[in-house]
């Protein structure tokens, strides 16, 4: 991991994750716990949680438009919060999207805890106008419903936490393996393509069976297999 100088949020420098650091991060994370499926399947996210971080994932009553949010001590993680309305809403989309903002919270905790061991005396991820406390990071509805996922508005916090989101939920190794059946073989060097014309057929088919909404593999395959080459990206 770089530092760089800042240009947006309250912190003097924003860390920089290559794309290999936050999978390799997040990989680790999951089997050190015992987390990381031997095969392509739905990751058990909350039990990570409880795991890597010794928090229960507590459901609460948030204010609107806000899906869920970590708090920070001096230690690390202290507790993370999940909008109560979304899980009572019991549907599949809606618990698709409680493992969404749950594994969100997760990326925040696995990049952005040392953050607040130096700085939780005085800086803020968010609004300073917001009625919250200086150490908690707010998951907003943004990121499970864009399409796009840099569109945070220089909130980097929030595009670092969504990547580590994407491999949390559907760890690389396995992505690949689920992606087998849609690849086809190209030119002479027999590189693995993913073509346009099964790549939507991917996307559903990988949405069940990682357990997440259509749009999160959409955004994770928009990263390893760009839609203007299909090609998968190493």
């Amino acid at each position: 991991m770089k530092t760089t100088r800042s240009g947006a949020g309250p912190f003097l420098e924003r860390p920089y994750f290559r794309d290999r650091e936050v999978e390799d991060i997040c990989e680790e994370a999951l089997r050190s716990t015992g987390h990381l499926p031997a095969n392509p399947g739905p990751v058990r996210i909350e039990r990570f949680l409880e795991k890597r971080f010794q928090v229960v994932p507590s459901y609460e009553e948030l204010p609107a438009g806000v899906l869920g949010y970590t708090e920070f001590g001096k230690n690390g993680v202290q507790a993370i919060y999940v909008n109560r309305a979304l899980a009572e809403e019991d549907t599949k989309v809606a618990n698709r999207r409680v493992r969404t903002t749950l594994a969100h919270e997760g990326g925040h905790g696995l990049l952005h805890a040392h953050l607040f061991a130096f700085e939780v005396d005085y800086c803020s991820l968010f609004d300073r106008n917001a009625d919250i406390t200086q150490t908690r990071i707010l998951c907003r509805d943004e990121p499970a419903t864009t399409a796009n996922t840099d569109r945070y508005d220089g909130r980097w916090w929030e595009l670092q936490a969504n990547r580590a989101m994407a491999a949390l939920l559907l760890p690389e190794k396995l992505l690949w393996e689920g992606l087998d059946p849609f690849l086809e073989q190209r030119g002479t060097l027999g590189i693995r393509a993913l073509p346009e014309t099964k790549r939507e057929d991917a996307i559903r088919a990988l949405a069940e069976t990682f357990d997440v909404n259509a749009v999160v593999v959409r955004l994770r395959l928009a990263r390893i297999t760009p839609p203007d080459s299909g090609q998968m990206s190493l």
